[in-house]
């Protein structure tokens, strides 16, 4: 039922609307969704990473650069086409932002948007919460039909077969980016500076996008017979589940079918969602409750972890 509601949903969500089907421009509700989720997680980690500078610094002469529109769009960009412009070149195949202008257009728009805005609503489990759920259609989405066909199409047939080729381009095309941006500290009001990411440091690579882009993306492959390796295996799975279960070596049956891709795809997206969810209740649920008995905090905590995307935290008062 799950499945189905979820699939459902996708469908919707994946129709192109207006005004971009006015000129035949494929962009849908899902995909605007998105870009917005991203340009207003970057302001909420660029106002967190302001305020530990205002408080770190030594001095008044410790000052920060100027905000410009141009550095903020182009760490957008850097999030968003950094995987695509470190990884494709090595596959043979050229960045999709060089095929058309329209989504680096929407990005760079966005990020005018929600710049321009007075304030934004700071990271809470009030505004994560239901977001996650939007974080798991999204990241399925990018996951399950994004990057697949990007290994499957490839013109060298030993990599577009191979299993381990789709592996690593699910675990580097989605996270490139935003190793970039904290490689460079792209988000920091004090200018760029070299740093070590995140997800490099000690326990980084416990980082949850990290680990769950090539197992969402291996999972896909395997039930759907992505590639000719996913189906072998997928078989060789089945008939040892089925002969411990029902006894004997499971041969004579009939061999295992391809599950249908958006029966996959939206058995992904409810995984995705109950690992963000879970994320974002060990993050902010404990200060939520806090906040309920105590009837108000004068302590706002920001976390580490959004959206799967580090980035160092500090306690601040207000």
């Amino acid at each position: 039922m799950a499945v189905t509601l979820v699939a459902s949903t996708f469908r919707s969500l994946l129709t192109p609307i207006a005004p971009f089907t006015w000129y035949d421009i494929p962009i849908s509700t899902l995909d605007v969704l998105a870009a917005l989720r991203l340009c207003v997680v970057l302001r909420q980690l660029r106002e967190v990473a302001q305020a530990e500078h205002r408080a770190s610094r030594s001095s008044p002469t410790d000052e920060e650069e100027e905000k410009s529109f141009v550095k903020d769009a182009t760490t957008a960009l850097v999030v968003v086409y950094g995987g695509e412009a470190v990884v494709l070149p090595w596959l043979g195949t050229s960045p999709s932002f060089l095929f058309s202008p329209v989504v680096p257009g929407l990005y760079t728009f966005l990020t005018y948007v929600v710049e321009s805005l007075p304030s934004i609503p700071p990271m809470s489990l009030r505004t994560e919460l239901p977001l996650s759920i939007l974080d798991g259609f999204s990241r399925s989405y990018l996951l399950c039909d994004l990057i697949p066909p990007v290994v499957t199409t490839l013109k060298t047939r030993d990599l577009a077969d191979s299993p381990w080729t789709m592996i690593i381009s699910a675990l580097f095309i989605p996270n490139t980016g935003f190793l970039l941006v904290s490689l460079f500290s792209m988000l920091h009001p004090s200018g760029y500076a070299l740093a070590t990411p995140p997800e490099l440091r000690t326990r980084g690579w416990t980082t949850m996008d990290l680990w769950v882009a090539p197992l969402v993306t291996g999972l896909y492959a395997l039930t759907t017979h992505t590639q000719p390796a996913w189906g072998a295996v997928h078989e060789g799975v089945y008939t040892l589940v089925r002969g411990t279960a029902v006894g004997g070596d499971g041969e004579g049956e009939k061999g295992v079918q391809a599950v249908e891709r958006e029966t996959a795809r939206a058995a992904c997206a409810l995984l995705l969602m109950g690992l963000f969810i879970t994320r974002t209740m060990k993050n902010f649920g404990g200060d939520f409750v806090r906040e309920m008995f105590a009837g108000g905090s004068s302590k706002v905590i920001m976390r580490s972890k959004v959206d799967g995307k580090p980035y160092r935290g500090k306690v601040k008062t207000q």
